[in-house]
């Protein structure tokens, strides 16, 4: 329950999925004062969301430093390997490279690369952690309508009349971010043409905690492991054939899958509904405003590849939460112009850095040119045989580098 009188905060959080309520506990831990402006309704019944997310070690660290991660072990699978492999028809055989945990160079030489985790868990485990702290105002359900704003605060104005003044109003809702489009911020990008398929999968061979990425001419397909030797993957076709193989009797779609892929990961039965999504490339052109911040997919939407959607909105987490905890420190402004200049330098190049790299590997690998197989091959046979080379990617994959924007690395 809610009055409709101002409330006063530290900062206000738009959207309470992963990224928006992982800032909040983050920040709450710092003692700041939060609202988490959530548009879900506790009293209505949840979708089912079949979502599967694989979360990299350094992501994985944020979650425990939040006390989230303890409820989600029995449900996660270990990332024990991640493996690409060329396809296509030009050039000798199908070159290939299989990163392991072992390149991650952890003081714990059991640590994995990452953690499988369904995406209900995940949401009731964060859930749960903001409902116990006391630092967060929890407005549900809720949802954004306006911000006024000017160099002390924002004001922000929700749809039910309830106004909240905040020095800092963090954008954590989505791709079609209400909060970018109120203070003006445009985004620049590209729609592949191309949709994903995706369903779970119970393999008939051992995965060993293997997440495997077969590049094909008409994109990668990537099964990702979970738990009781199932899998969850990724099919890039295009666009409108992934919703027309979603839409199949089971059984037909299941036969089309086999038909093309049981020979890199053996036959494979679906388990429960398959789903499609469009495969599109968006950025933001900033991702800092006047008392404004943008994370996760109001700042960047990138290629699916290697799973680093979710990772890269953890990694805004992080960045944002260290930023902040320095400014306290230093009886600096929450939300004021250096604060917002220093996580704009940590993560807006990193972040559209990391959203071109995909976009380039995606059209490298996405052909079945004779020009192009080579120089794939060489790049997959360095990475495979250079030590260096294959500790430095399985580090970056896994956001545990040294120098990472953010305190990740430390956790």
């Amino acid at each position: 329950m809610r009055s409709m009188t101002d409330r006063i905060f530290d900062i206000a959080i738009i959207g309470a999925g992963p990224t928006g309520a992982s800032l909040a506990l983050g920040l709450a831990n710092l003692g700041l004062k939060i609202a988490l402006v959530d548009a879900r309704d506790p009293a209505a019944s949840a979708k089912p969301d079949g979502r599967n997310f694989a979360i990299v070690t350094g992501s994985w660290r944020l979650l425990r430093s939040l006390g989230v991660t303890e409820t989600l072990t029995e449900t996660s699978q270990p990332l024990n390997g991640l493996e690409a492999v060329d396809g296509g028809t030009h050039y000798f055989g199908h070159p290939s490279v299989l990163f392991e945990k072992t390149d991650l160079d952890s003081p714990d030489p059991d640590e994995p690369l990452g953690q499988m985790i369904m995406a209900e868990p995940l949401q009731a485990a964060l859930d749960a952690a903001v409902a116990a702290n006391g630092e967060i105002t929890h407005f549900s359900p809720a949802l954004f309508d306006r911000v006024e704003r000017d160099a002390y605060q924002a004001t922000v104005y929700l749809a039910d009349g309830t106004t909240v003044q905040t020095r800092l109003l963090v954008g954590a809702d989505g791709m079609r971010s209400p909060v970018r489009e109120a203070v003006g911020i445009e985004t620049e990008g590209r729609d592949y043409q191309k949709s994903v398929f995706t369903a779970n999968v119970l393999l008939s061979e051992p995965h060993h905690g293997i997440a495997r990425q077969l590049f094909t001419p008409e994109g990668p397909f990537a099964t990702l492991p979970l738990t009781g030797n199932r899998a969850n993957l990724a099919w890039y076709m295009q666009r409108g054939a992934a919703a027309t193989l979603a839409k199949l009797p089971i059984e037909d779609a299941e036969a089309e899958l086999n038909a093309r892929f049981s020979e890199f990961a053996g036959p494979m039965k679906i388990e429960g509904a398959a789903g499609s999504y469009p495969l599109i490339l968006q950025l933001a052109t900033e991702i800092t405003s006047q008392r404004t911040a943008l994370i996760g997919d109001a700042a960047r939407r990138v290629n699916p590849l290697a799973g680093q959607g979710l990772n890269q909105g953890f990694r805004d987490v992080a960045a944002l939460i260290e930023i902040a905890e320095e400014t306290l420190h230093l009886g600096g402004d929450i939300g004021g112009p250096m604060m917002l200049q220093s996580f704009s330098q940590a993560r807006r190049f990193d972040g559209a850095g990391t959203a071109l790299a995909l976009d380039a590997i995606d059209r490298l690998f996405s052909n079945d040119s004779m020009l192009t197989k080579p120089l794939r091959s060489l790049g997959l046979l360095a990475a495979s045989k250079i030590s260096p080379l294959r500790r430095y990617l399985a580090q970056k994959a896994s956001a545990t580098e040294n120098g990472v924007a953010g305190p990740m690395s430390d956790w």
